[in-house]
């Protein structure tokens, strides 16, 4: 799988597992992130993943670095995608 598809997979497990906010946001845990089983199959590098993500602007959180444990509380926002020009 190549990074941009991975970031995809991420946004759909971002939307699977958070809760969807009034702007369009997606706020997840990195906890429930870390600890789900479905995730746990498709990345094998869910941090990396997430830094890949976070420098294309596709998300947000705070830090640079997420470990397990330490930073379960830490919220993950998926960015709400522009609207489809039509």
């Amino acid at each position: 799988m190549n990074v941009e598809e991975e970031v995809g997979r991420l946004r759909e497990e971002i939307k699977r597992l958070g809760t969807l906010q009034s702007d369009g946001s997606y706020k997840v845990t990195f906890g429930t992130l870390f600890n789900d089983d479905q995730c746990a199959n498709i990345f094998e590098a869910l941090v990396g993943t997430l830094r890949a993500a976070k420098k294309r602007k596709v998300l947000t959180y705070d830090g640079e670095l997420l470990l397990q444990g330490v930073h379960d509380n830490v919220e993950i926002t998926l960015n709400p995608t522009p609207a489809a020009a039509n």
